[in-house]
């Protein structure tokens, strides 16, 4: 029985991040992909920004402003597959991906940065030589997962990288309380520690399977598993409970305090409570 639950976890954790990972180079033709003009489509990345308090969903199909009651509307007609989308500042974002087909630019974007709220964006390193799956920031340090090379990388300022360890990873969530620690999520679920200032990554013990986290306080931080199951944590990942969850299967968090928001095949769903309920923003068409 126990080999039967591994079995069927890892292939539930597997079959989930096929749909979570969501990035190709095919990005979108705006000419020929007539049916996802309109349409959210697979959410790599939410965030708030903090000039007006809007919420924002990065997808396969462009940069989205979201209000509720309203549909998502695409940012300046840009079609870019926005990943590792990542609030830093008012009106300042990072990204990686993939170009709007309409740029000639390569196939992918390295760090990439808007300073007018995902209307205009501009290559800061690695340009054509690394894709990120996940970006974290801080004042001090900004660390990325590059999927080209498999490898956790850790900057000061965005153009010089170092890396940090060699290892598959999905997504990132920076200790808020030492920015000289990142915790990461693995394709099997597990979450492993990293410290940016040297030492072995060590293994969290005892945790849910996770796949994407969100850890805006010290005593806030939020995972979501492969079946989109959300869970919460405050004591840095040594204790979890589970609360309710969206509908649909999870492709991206974002949590502030009052504020949780979740991207699933279904759409981004908020909860005002910690979870308890969840209120649909936006429909998805992925």
């Amino acid at each position: 029985m126990p080999n039967r639950i591994v079995v069927r976890l890892t292939a539930i954790v597997a079959g989930s991040l096929a749909l979570l990972n969501g990035c190709s180079s095919g990005t979108p033709d705006p000419d020929a992909d007539v049916a996802a003009r309109d349409a959210l489509g697979h959410v790599h990345g939410l965030g708030i920004d903090p000039a007006d308090g809007t919420l924002y969903a990065a997808s396969h199909f462009g940069v989205f402003r979201l209000a509720e009651g309203g549909p998502p509307e695409r940012v300046a007609d840009r079609w870019q597959d926005t990943m590792a989308f990542t609030v830093v500042g008012p009106n300042r974002f990072l990204g990686s991906g993939h170009p709007d087909l309409r740029e000639d630019l390569p196939v992918h974007l390295g760090l990439i940065e808007s300073t007018d709220a995902a209307r205009t964006w501009s290559a800061i390193s690695l340009q054509g030589g690394a894709d990120f799956h996940a970006l974290e920031a801080t004042s001090e340090v900004i660390v990325g997962y590059d999927s080209l090379s498999g490898q956790l990388l850790a900057s000061a300022d965005g153009r010089d990288w170092r890396s940090v360890a060699k290892a598959d990873l999905v997504d990132l969530a920076m200790n808020p309380s030492q920015s000289s620690t990142v915790l990461a999520t693995t394709p099997q679920g597990s979450i492993v520690e990293y410290r940016l200032d040297g030492g072995e990554p060590q293994q969290i013990a005892g945790t849910p399977p996770l796949v994407f986290i969100d850890w805006p306080e010290p005593d806030l931080l939020v995972g979501l598993a492969p079946d989109g199951a959300v869970y919460l944590s405050a004591d840095g990942a040594r204790g979890w409970r589970r609360t309710e969850q969206p509908p649909g299967d999870p492709q991206a968090v974002d949590v502030a305090p009052g504020a949780w928001n979740v991207a699933t095949s279904q759409g981004v769903f908020q909860s005002t409570d910690d979870g308890r309920t969840w209120s649909l923003l936006a429909q998805s068409a992925d």
